[in-house]
């Protein structure tokens, strides 16, 4: 039964692909030039981090996530060390995620001790179960919550009676402060009200400990490999415009070379809008919005 199960989460991708597939998403350079998946696979060639970003209920782009990583896997693994990287797993269950990979638990254990999320089973499990099956890392590269509501709640300056065992599972402290323009972008975001405004320099602060989280978990990666890929994925917010956790690899990591993959849902996915998705990403993937979301938010 767990084979079946598994054969049929497997082909979950495959099923929204088989209904006429380039009606389901166009690919794009940062600039709208009409791109594809197999452009993205050979930028990846020159790169160490292949960054995607998504809409985490968009089903579409968690098909096209495996597609991408299983292309990278095929063309790149055997020659370059290669590893997936997940904002989906905090860093203090790497333990957890590593006895999985190595089948010393079962499922059922590291589905509950590694406080995965409720979307696991259809839109990340084929991405590492793929890893699994080819032997390669899965990177739990986020800040524990519990660390990011600390800050969120009272500042930076709430991290500091932690032991230094609890500190390991965060980006070396102080992290580096947000640029000017991912500053810009999140208080946007959040609205000029003054609800929104409230405490929103905290609010910043646990959003960089987050995003410098899962940079300095990727570069720990980078250093310790000759010639390393990482595909990493995370929330397109995260990497857009090649800031927040792109920007705060160049901290840990100055040499890394990497290519931003944005994807998000639009009603009229065919066509590019320079002013709402120029600059987005290297590569900006639009995916159809009609497509039934992969969970309920």
């Amino acid at each position: 039964m767990k084979i079946l199960v598994f054969a049929l989460i497997l082909a979950m991708p495959l099923v929204i692909f088989g209904q006429n597939e380039p009606d389901r998403f166009r690919v794009f350079d940062g600039n709208g030039n009409p791109s594809s998946i197999d452009q993205i696979i050979a930028a990846a060639g020159g790169v160490n981090v292949v960054f995607l970003g998504e809409n985490h209920d968009d089903a579409t782009a968690h098909a096209l996530q495996l597609r991408i990583f299983k292309a990278v896997v095929e063309k790149y693994a055997k020659e370059r060390p290669t590893a997936l990287s997940m904002e989906m797993f905090e860093r203090d269950v790497q333990v957890v995620v590593n006895e999985y990979l190595n089948g010393l638990i079962s499922e059922n254990h590291f589905l509950a001790s590694s406080r995965s999320w409720k979307n696991y089973a259809t839109d990340y499990k084929p991405l590492v179960e793929l890893a699994k099956s080819n032997k390669l890392p899965v990177i739990a590269a986020n800040a524990p919550r519990r660390y990011i509501n600390m800050v969120s709640r009272n500042g930076r300056s709430a991290l500091d009676p932690l032991t230094k065992e609890a500190k390991e599972w965060l980006a070396p402290i102080p992290w580096a402060q947000p640029s000017e323009a991912y500053s810009n972008k999140f208080k946007a975001l959040m609205g000029p009200s003054p609800e929104a405004q409230m405490g929103l320099v905290n609010i910043l602060g646990s959003q960089s400990l987050w995003d410098a989280t899962m940079a300095y978990s990727v570069s720990r990666f980078l250093k310790k490999k000759k010639n390393p890929l990482v595909v990493h994925l995370n929330g397109g917010f995260h990497t857009e415009n090649r800031l927040g956790t792109a920007e705060q690899l160049m901290n840990y990591a100055k040499k890394a070379k990497f290519i931003v993959v944005t994807m998000r849902y639009e009603s009229d996915f065919k066509t590019f809008d320079k002013a709402k998705h120029g600059g987005l990403g290297d590569f900006v993937i639009l995916t159809d919005a009609s497509v039934p979301r992969s969970f309920k938010q």
